[in-house]
């Protein structure tokens, strides 16, 4: 692996749970709770590796129409998480963000959030990014809303990024899917425009440390042309 051409920032649809615990004939929740355990896995590694920004698609704005037992389990799982591990991000280094809607987010959560962004701001290395209850539409969108109201009389895309959740998040370098799956699902929409997109087989609990390895291997082996002609 080559240090000096890493991808800046990589994106990562975490799809499979649910399969991965059917074929163990166990509960979703079960799949869950373990992909859960792959995320810790997942983000010391990209620390390790020297990667700045990673964003994992926690949960989305589709994911609301789940049943609802799924959903309060999700919920609950994501806060115990946030009391288990703003100490040992704090400990490697790693910046914690959240991106998406926060209305509809009970206010317990929405508190130990806004903790974990204030505990761990002054961090440097690897900036971790949660999407949640987020939509790459829906982005887009509330940005628009913004600008409106805000009576802008002239936009490019660059002022049009001030706009986003969060304008300081670079545009996505390797977006990663697991599961097989050949969907952007609503994810980064803006920021993803050129991102070098990797399928993986394995199911989210299964992508490990090697499958990291072997995603930003293919994607230093790709000429990234934007559009350009190059000789």
């Amino acid at each position: 692996m080559n240090k000096s051409s890493l991808p800046v920032h990589i994106a990562i649809i975490m799809d499979g749970n649910g399969r991965w615990a059917k074929k163990r004939n166990k509960k979703r929740t079960f799949g869950h709770r373990e992909g859960a355990e792959n995320v810790r896995r997942i983000v010391k590694h990209s620390a390790r590796r020297g990667i700045k920004h990673l964003t994992l698609f926690t949960f989305s704005t589709e994911n609301w129409n789940r049943p609802k037992r799924e959903v309060n389990t999700l919920m609950r799982m994501f806060s115990s998480l946030l009391d288990k591990e703003v100490s040992e991000l704090n400990k490697n280094n790693v910046r914690i963000d959240f991106i998406g809607r926060r209305d509809r987010l009970g206010g317990t959560l929405l508190k130990k959030m806004e903790n974990a962004e204030k505990e761990t701001e002054e961090n440097t290395g690897l900036n971790l990014v949660l999407a949640i209850d987020y939509g790459g539409r829906r982005e887009i969108v509330d940005a628009c809303s913004r600008i409106m109201r805000q009576s802008v009389s002239s936009i490019d895309e660059d002022r049009f990024r001030d706009y986003l959740y969060k304008p300081s998040l670079p545009d996505v370098d390797l977006l990663i899917r697991t599961a097989d799956e050949m969907r952007i699902s609503n994810f980064l929409l803006w920021q993803g425009a050129y991102a070098e997109i990797y399928v993986s087989p394995l199911l989210w609990p299964d992508f490990d440390e090697d499958a990291m390895d072997n995603a930003i291997e293919e994607y230093q082996t790709r000429e990234r042309k934007f559009g350009e002609i190059k000789e």
